[in-house]
């Protein structure tokens, strides 16, 4: 059995259930009956947690944020603050109190469109309208979206996120010698013949172990071999006793203290068809080479599409609205680590940053490129070291 992380006290908006004692009533378990009771309380609770968020609440959390602006589209409190809808619909969405907001309401046919793009691919569905809108399934044909069919044709946003992945971006290669599918979208029928209308997918590459979301149903549908590093396929030997999610205490690198994290038993990608071994590189067909990038994960690998000179980076590298970051905030592996990997993308010669999270990135030639990341590598390195 393995074992993954799925929820940290290190994401905002992701917390740790609480304690079955929450100080609110003491139970002696010396007393008569008193271990009786107390075996009742913590079953009490465990069901009230499975059970989740009271009706009451969980529709409170449904409701409009105060900080959207009066009209149709609006986001509610179970926003996670993942940018999803900022970088697709900038026009419409913001940031206001580590939530998305609405901030101006679409004015366009094509804001609308990005607004409902948006809508759909929000991980939490915390994106609504006031009322339903009626070109939603015009929108839902339009996934996979070509990202620049004049600059990099071929290369498609599937949207969909997934909160399994916290909200991270999916993308399609059209390719002629098999499609590739670029980490995991959130499964979808709909999506699914859309791509099979574009030939389907020979492979998917997931970059790392976060961003998997549900490779398997997609591995399932559309036959494609999943391909992912050994580093990152999980060894953790656990075995609880049912298949509730149980507290671990870690001390991560990244961190100066230790930290709490909910694990659930997870072997999901124990048997992907193709398990990367070593540093590599290694080259998928004639013009797709995967280059080992450590350090948010054991086994963070970016994807280099030489004919458009994309660099699918998963988690590794990535424009957020302040600068380019590599999220040391999230670091499960090693920070310096991970640094060192960015200083070894100065031996591609790529144009476009194409991440997980975050925002796109487009040099305007290799000599730019380099120029930043050594400014970036060299900024970094007097902080973490």
């Amino acid at each position: 059995m393995a074992v993954k992380i799925t929820a940290d006290l290190r994401f905002p908006g992701v917390g740790l259930p609480s304690s079955p004692f929450n100080g609110q009533r003491r139970l002696n378990a010396n007393s008569k009956g008193g271990k009786v009771s107390v075996i009742r309380a913590i079953q009490s609770q465990e069901k009230a947690a499975a059970a989740g968020p009271t009706p009451t609440r969980y529709q409170a959390r449904r409701t409009r944020r105060p900080q959207n602006i009066e009209g149709d589209f609006f986001v509610d409190h179970t926003c996670i603050d993942c940018d999803t809808c900022r970088w697709i619909a900038p026009q419409v969405f913001t940031r206001i109190g580590e939530m998305s907001a609405v901030f101006k309401q679409p004015t366009s046919g094509e804001e609308r469109l990005k607004a409902l793009q948006a809508l759909l691919s929000c991980p939490t569905s915390s994106i609504h309208t006031e009322k339903p809108a009626s070109d939603i399934l015009q929108a839902q044909k339009t996934f996979p979206t070509p990202i620049d069919q004049q600059r990099i044709p071929g290369v498609y946003h599937c949207g969909y996120h997934s909160e399994k992945s916290y909200g991270a971006a999916s993308f399609l290669i059209v390719h002629p010698e098999g499609n590739i599918i670029i980490d995991s979208p959130r499964y979808t029928e709909r999506l699914a013949r859309n791509i099979e209308m574009l030939g389907g997918a020979r492979y998917m590459f997931l970059t790392h172990e976060d961003d998997v979301a549900d490779h398997r149903k997609w591995s399932e549908k559309l036959s494609c071999d999943r391909i992912l590093h050994s580093g990152d396929v999980p060894h953790y030997c656990f075995a609880p006793l049912s298949d509730a999610p149980f507290i671990y205490m870690c001390d991560f690198k990244a961190y100066r203290q230790p930290c709490i994290f909910i694990f659930q038993v997870d072997n999901s990608t124990a048997d992907v068809e193709t398990k990367l071994q070593g540093s590599g590189p290694w080259n998928l067909g004639r013009d797709v080479q995967l280059i080992h990038t450590p350090g948010h994960t054991e086994g963070s690998v970016c994807l280099f599409y030489k004919p458009l000179k994309i660099l699918f980076t998963g988690d590794h590298l990535l424009m957020t609205e302040t600068g380019l970051s590599i999220c040391e905030r999230y670091n499960k592996c090693s920070v310096p680590m991970q640094i060192d990997s960015v200083l070894k993308l100065l031996e591609i010669d790529f144009n476009w940053i194409i991440p997980g999270h975050g925002r796109r990135v487009e040099f305007k030639d290799r000599e730019e490129k380099d120029s930043i990341l050594k400014a970036f590598v060299e900024e970094n390195y007097s902080q973490c070291r």
